[in-house]
């Protein structure tokens, strides 16, 4: 029994992978590779633990369709991991969750080489991509579809109606008549012009590319409040100075204009709260209405003038993010998504 033992530490220290097993978050035991990289790289526990938590939650979530799910049958749960490390290459590896006892919290965070894990859910992520992808334009195609329908043609229809009559008002010599019409006329191109220009801004924010992230949340709200008149209060912190990808930014954007759209449309909210903070390794997103809510259970999709919110979730873990949809009847909404930053 004792040369068990001792066979099991051996193995368990001379593993190439560094293992780290915890017990309600506090560390109990790490094996010579985990210690290495907590001496010579500073690796943080406290931030792997909490980072694994927030997507072990994500994982049990009912908003959460299984993305990875080959990585997840075949690890329970991993996502992927960097190192910075001063002066060279950041060190790259999956970090692996698995539950060892689960009525005392007991628990393993190991970091592998990413090189084979990354094949494995390369394939996964390429198959669910090119299905999200094509539902996405897909959706986004039927909008675009019924706007030009709805609104664009029927403005020119108008503008066109209106521009026969002239014939008629120049015929019989009537300038006031021909004055009101022109006016008409004018009114109804510019109202369509307005149109056209709120389509091209969902389409993509010409603000987004010129001025960031920042300053396209704050357009958007603007916009949304002089034409609805709710209240939408915009906090930053630290966020400005962040050099997210643009990947990162659109889908925070986007997140940000679906979670507003819905509470304006659907949950008669009166008043929205947006919060985009940047924290020592992440950045989080955090819109709050205050309108009916709804129970997240009951639901697995959403009414929204797009893509829904629940589709937002693959875009999310598909940067590596987290997502997070909080609600019931009555209490409103709060709708958080999160980014690992370096």
């Amino acid at each position: 029994m004792l040369e068990s033992v001792s066979w099991v530490e051996k193995n368990f220290n001379e593993t190439p992978d560094a293992i780290f097993i915890f017990r309600d978050d506090q560390l109990l035991v790490s094996n010579h590779a985990a210690q290495t990289l907590q001496a010579d790289y500073a690796l943080s526990t406290a931030y792997i633990t909490k980072l694994m938590n927030s997507v072990v939650k994500q994982q049990k979530s009912r908003t959460n369709d299984c993305f990875n799910c080959v990585v997840l049958d075949m690890a329970k749960t991993a996502i992927p991991f960097t190192l910075p490390v001063k002066g060279a290459h950041s060190l790259s590896f999956f970090l692996v969750y698995s539950e060892l006892d689960a009525a005392q919290n007991v628990y393993s965070l190991t970091l592998k080489s990413s090189d084979l894990m990354q094949r494995v859910d390369q394939l996964a992520q390429q198959r669910k991509l090119v299905q999200y992808v094509n539902r996405a334009h897909e959706e986004e195609r039927k909008r675009l579809s019924q706007d030009l329908h709805d609104s664009i043609a029927q403005g020119v229809y108008s503008s066109i109606m209106g521009v026969r009559h002239l014939e008629s008002t120049v015929n019989n010599a009537d300038s006031e008549a021909f004055a009101r019409q022109t006016k008409l006329i004018e009114s109804q191109l510019y109202a369509t012009l307005q149109e056209i220009k709120g389509m091209a801004l969902d389409i993509r924010p010409s603000v987004l590319d010129s001025f960031g992230l920042t300053a396209a949340l704050k357009a958007l709200a603007k916009r949304l409040e002089e034409n609805t008149g709710i209240d939408i209060i915009v906090v930053t912190r630290d966020a400005e100075e962040l050099k997210l990808s643009e990947d990162v930014q659109t889908v925070l954007y986007r997140i940000a204009q679906e979670a507003m759209t819905n509470a304006i449309k659907h949950a008669e909210a009166n008043e929205i709260n947006l919060f985009l903070v940047a924290h020592e390794h992440e950045i989080s997103l955090e819109i709050i209405d205050d309108g009916t809510g709804f129970d997240v259970k009951q639901h697995v999709s959403f009414n929204g003038h797009s893509l829904g919110l629940i589709n937002m979730n693959e875009r999310v873990k598909s940067l590596h993010g987290t997502f997070q949809i909080k609600s019931e009847p009555g209490s409103g909404t709060t709708v958080t998504a999160t980014f690992p930053i370096a």
